[in-house]
């Protein structure tokens, strides 16, 4: 089944609905947008409020963020743990997806 991709903001949407929703799955197009577009966002508050605004950004992305990587981490056919392996969860988040969702 061909993966469809998401457009940023969808990714976006889907990551802040499902901010606690941490079983599941996310594509690898949905966490690589969700990233791309949180970190935007944090670099324009810190360019707009300084430290404090990017901070801030930054502490209320932190969940959807965890949450979205450990649906990453079920879509490749592991357990959500493995976000706490420094280089492996990195190898992890680029491979492509196993197939059926992971329970």
């Amino acid at each position: 089944m061909e993966n469809k991709v998401m457009l940023m903001i969808d990714a976006l949407k889907d990551g802040f609905n499902r901010f606690a929703d941490f079983s599941g799955v996310s594509t690898r197009s949905q966490y690589w947008y969700f990233i791309l577009g949180t970190s935007i966002a944090s670099v324009i508050a810190q360019v707009a409020f300084g430290d404090l605004g990017g901070n801030l950004v930054s502490l209320i992305t932190l969940i959807p963020t965890i949450a979205v990587a450990v649906r990453r981490m079920h879509d490749v056919g592991k357990s959500g743990w493995f976000i706490l392996v420094p280089i492996y969860n990195l190898v992890l988040v680029l491979t492509p997806s196993k197939g059926p969702t992971y329970n």
